[in-house]
């Protein structure tokens, strides 16, 4: 370990490859040996900053004067190394000659005149250095001797060479007069050494470890802050740590080095522990102000981590905190921490604070410092922040490790954090935000709050255990009674999220019989049953039961959205019709709504709108309903939601914006999954949809409904891979599990049209059409173009003959004047019409088909269907459809879309906002439109949309 009392040079070490910071100061010190040895005297004076090496260049000075026969009078200066006046001097002086020392209790004038001439005397018997190391620690009487000594050396045809080092750093207390304050600066020759550069500290790591990568031998090189001391320190221990580690050359592979182990963060880490002890050194020589400084922007660094927050006010690298906490001048923190970046001990930060330059040399700086003063730091950094007017963010960090403040600003900052860190999407932090809130002293409403929307972070993430609990607890506290509705919806949604759907009914039940006289929230409550009872067969024919007959008898106790969802039920009952379905939607969304229930009505009656075919009233009703979400709440609407927007972009046809990364299996299959496998299906890329399909193990998923959908879907993905008898049981499957929740209506999913396919491919035409009938007249119950035209289409196919041609020309009929919702239909009718002219013999009217079912399909960017009527028009003996593949014709569904967005003036993020889509999905979709419309350039897509 190095000597705590002396910046001590190490023969060999860094010598033979001396930085290059060190030769202009050697030279100096050269010309200064020359010029005594010829008979002339001089100073020379090395100034720099612990640790940059001045005591290694004047040692390597006096060794060289040694080699060339002067003498070499040394003194090294230090606290309490020598006590009494002229110590320093003494030193000096007994390096060469054993002398009467002057009377100490004699005038100094008298004293300082005989040492004098004692020098003089040995002067005149040969050349000589005299070499003094950190000048700045003489006592008084040898300073005041050698600043006088200086003068006559320079005046005096003496053969003299006065080395003198002095510490040059900028301190927190400001500094004394330097060594040559009084001196003429033409007596004086001063050179000021640099720190490391990154270079010149790669090279000499690299020097004595050649195999190791670049990235290690970086980290080595920032470790060591630019400080020569430093790095020697660093590279000892790590070389004590590599030789533990075993050889990096095995025996006989020489080429084959074993990788280096990961550059170490902590100190704790190195053997025998040279850098930290070489840290301390260097702080101990700042003083007490500067290592205080130093300490606390270490401590409060640890609050830092991560954030990218810019600095507050006209505060650059949060200097006034620093010197708040630290109790220093804010001037003197702020030209300190400018000084230290300029060495190479800091670097500035992501977020504009200056940061120690690597973790290691932070963690030197920490040992030591005891927890219980690292949380007061913290404290006191975070209040002194927040009255300075830094990010919330910023603040709340500090209080993540504080510990427990006991006043009210603290929740509040962490609560105000928590928002901004949902709004950024970074539910890690959030939690981290509420965890901590949880820790002040708080009042049982508020805690009841946090806890809430604790418990549904962790929920949604990847803590349920401990955000069951938390959730638990909120129930039990005495808040207001929205926030206990708030906390048993969070609760529920959990519940039934893990398939305890009957648990989660009961919790809302509870709550529901302990709120007498608050009617909406009751009603609330209510509702939220019964949405989130579709997770279980028996349970949601519990509840419906229930609800309708609380509709019967007491209307007036039955919200708007209650009976939004008892529509819903109609709807997939095949109860009711679409448009009466939608005139009792939009009657229940002109009445005043309670802020709880709102979402479920906004929810339901987007869902109904999606069925219907009114998918831009969909679209606003959805993004209303996320707009009044709360990110930090479980709340079962939220993914309905998701799930009606993914149905509304497959309605649409629009695959492409469908989620391009398929969340993962959670507790089993979603609708989301559904509608992606669809998706891939639709678009062509039967592997990717392959392995989604079998990505599930259907025996252990939940009995949901959006188990129901995805058997649909994979059903779907088999029929497209030919294996007709796997999709046809699962098409029947999904059929016998719909039809026991009383989900009778294809406007969930078309499994009879579907299933009814399969059985004619399979040879049994009779059960073809029984189904394809009983589809048509369930379709013709709620008797929107898509659903009746599609089962139009399958009883046309299955009928055959004159009579299935009808059926089909109907179907193309009744879809060419849909809305766009239907158009994906359309294809398949016109494919399907195409199919039985050609078998027909009518194969001039088909190809008219199939080109046009060609060219729509391409248009929609439906793949599957593109190739199918590309095959049928060969096979009836045409060539390969003609499909558009220039101008606005040849945009799919989606590319169009946004492109119209763009020529009315809407920037890649706002259309990525609008259609909820990654801002890289919208920037993908505009590049292939520009190329398919021959343009350049964003403003030319109004001329050329229009052109077309």
């Amino acid at each position: 370990m190095p000597d705590p009392q002396r910046e001590q040079p190490q023969p060999g070490r860094l010598r033979p490859d001396r930085p290059g910071e060190h030769r202009e100061a050697a030279a100096l010190l050269a010309a200064g040996i020359a010029r005594a040895r010829s008979g002339t005297g001089s100073l020379v004076l090395l100034r720099g900053a612990t640790g940059t090496g001045r005591t290694s260049v004047l040692e390597a000075a006096a060794e060289d004067a040694a080699a060339q026969g002067m003498r070499v009078l040394r003194a090294r200066c230090a606290p309490g190394f020598e006590t009494g006046p002229f110590a320093a001097v003494h030193q000096l002086l007994d390096s060469v000659v054993e002398f009467e020392k002057p009377d100490p209790a004699g005038d100094e004038r008298e004293q300082a005149a005989q040492l004098r001439r004692i020098l003089h005397a040995h002067a005149g018997e040969a050349p000589m250095l005299l070499a003094v190391d950190d000048v700045h620690l003489a006592d008084g009487p040898s300073y005041r001797w050698l600043v006088e000594a200086a003068r006559h050396v320079g005046r005096l045809p003496l053969p003299v060479l006065l080395a003198v080092t002095e510490r040059s750093q900028y301190d927190i207390e400001p500094p004394a007069p330097g060594f040559t304050h009084t001196l003429s600066p033409a007596l004086v020759d001063t050179h000021t050494l640099a720190p490391l550069t990154a270079d010149s500290a790669a090279r000499l790591v690299r020097a004595e470890h050649p195999d190791a990568p670049a990235e290690w031998i970086a980290a080595c090189a920032r470790a060591g802050a630019g400080s020569p001391l430093l790095l020697r320190a660093l590279l000892d221990d790590l070389g004590a740590v590599l030789s533990f580690a075993g050889p990096h050359h095995p025996s006989g592979e020489a080429s084959t080095p074993t990788p280096y182990p990961p550059f170490p963060e902590s100190s704790a880490a190195l053997y025998p522990g040279s850098y930290p002890a070489a840290v301390h050194w260097w702080l101990d020589s700042a003083g007490p102000a500067t290592a205080e400084v130093a300490r606390v922007l270490a401590v409060l660094e640890e609050g830092w981590d991560g954030t990218t927050e810019e600095p507050a006010g006209n505060d650059p690298g949060g200097a006034g905190p620093l010197a708040e906490v630290a109790g220093a001048d804010p001037a003197r923190v702020a030209g300190w921490l400018t000084a230290m970046t300029g060495l190479g001990v800091l670097r500035p930060g992501p977020d504009g604070h200056p940061r120690y330059a690597h973790p290691l040399l932070r963690d030197a700086v920490l040992t030591g410092v005891p927890d219980a003063r690292r949380r007061a730091v913290h404290r006191a950094a975070a209040e002194a922040m927040l009255h300075r007017g830094a990010p919330t963010v910023t603040v709340a960090r500090q209080l993540l490790l504080s510990g427990p403040v006991g006043a009210p600003w603290a929740p509040a900052v962490l609560r105000d954090a928590t928002a901004l860190a949902l709004r950024d999407g970074r539910s890690d932090q959030a939690v981290a935000f509420l965890r901590r809130a949880l820790e002040e002293p708080l009042p049982e409403d508020h805690r009841q709050r946090i806890l809430t929307e604790l418990g549904s972070l962790e929920c949604a993430g990847r803590d349920s255990s401990a955000g069951m609990a938390r959730l638990t607890e909120a129930l039990r506290l005495h808040g207001t009674p929205q926030d206990r509705v708030r906390a048993a919806v969070a609760l529920g949604t959990a519940l039934a999220g893990r398939g305890r759907t009957r648990a989660a009914v009961e919790v809302l039940r509870t709550v529901d019989g302990q709120l007498t006289g608050h009617p909406d929230l009751g009603a609330t409550l209510q509702t939220a049953s019964a949405l989130l009872s579709d997770q279980d067969q028996t349970v949601r024919q519990d509840v419906y039961r229930c609800l309708s007959d609380a509709a019967e008898q007491s209307p007036e106790l039955v919200g708007p959205a209650a009976r939004a969802l008892l529509v819903r039920y109609a709807a997939t009952a095949a109860l009711t019709s679409a448009d009466d379905a939608m005139r009792q939607v939009r009657a229940l969304l002109a009445e005043p709504a309670h802020p709880l229930t709102e979402p479920f009505l906004l929810g339901t009656a987007a869902a109904v709108a999606q069925w219907a075919d009114e998918l831009d009233e969909a679209d606003r009703l959805v993004d209303r309903g996320l707009a009044g979400q709360r990110p930090d709440l479980l709340h079962p609407m939220h993914a309905a939601l998701l799930n009606t927007r993914a149905d509304i972009a497959a309605a649409r046809g629009e695959f492409a914006l469908l989620p391009a990364e398929r969340p993962a299996p959670a507790q089993g299959p979603s609708n989301v999954h559904a509608t992606t496998l669809i998706a891939l299906v639709e678009t062509g890329r039967a592997e990717e949809a392959r392995r989604l399909a079998d990505g599930f193990d259907l025996r252990e998923a939940p009995d949901n409904w959006e188990l129901n959908r995805f058997l649909y879907a994979r059903g779907v993905q088999r029929a497209a891979a030919g294996d007709t008898a796997g999709a046809l049981l699962d098409f029947l499957e999904c059929g016998r599990r719909q039809t026991a929740r009383e989900v009778v209506s294809p406007v969930v999913t078309p499994w009879r049209s579907a299933a009814a396919e399969c059985r004619l491919a399979l040879g049994s035409p009779r059960e073809a059409l029984a189904l394809a009938e009983e589809e048509l007249r369930l379709a013709r119950v709620w008797n929107t173009p898509r659903t009746v035209g599609r089962s139009l289409r399958v009883l046309g196919t299955v009928t055959g003959g004159r009579r299935g041609l009808r059926l089909a020309e109907e179907a193309v009929q009744l879809l060419t004047d849909a809305p766009a919702a239907a158009q994906g239909e359309l294809v398949a009718a016109l494919l399907a019409q195409g199919r039985q002219l050609t078998a027909a013999g009518e194969r001039a009217r088909a190809r008219e088909c199939l080109r046009t079912a060609a060219r729509k399909a391409e248009r929609l960017g439906a793949v599957r269907l593109r190739t199918l009527a590309e095959a049928a028009l060969r096979e009836g003996g045409a060539r390969r459809a003609a499909t558009v593949r220039t101008g606005s014709g040849s945009l799919t569904g989606s590319e169009l879309r946004i492109a119209r967005l763009a020529a009315d003036g809407r920037t890649n993020t706002e259309i990525a906002g609008l259609l909820h889509l990654a801002r890289r999905t919208v920037e993908t979709h505009l590049t292939s439109t520009y190329k398919k419309l021959g343009i350049r350039r964003r403003a030319e897509l109004g001329q050329a949309l229009a052109g077309d």
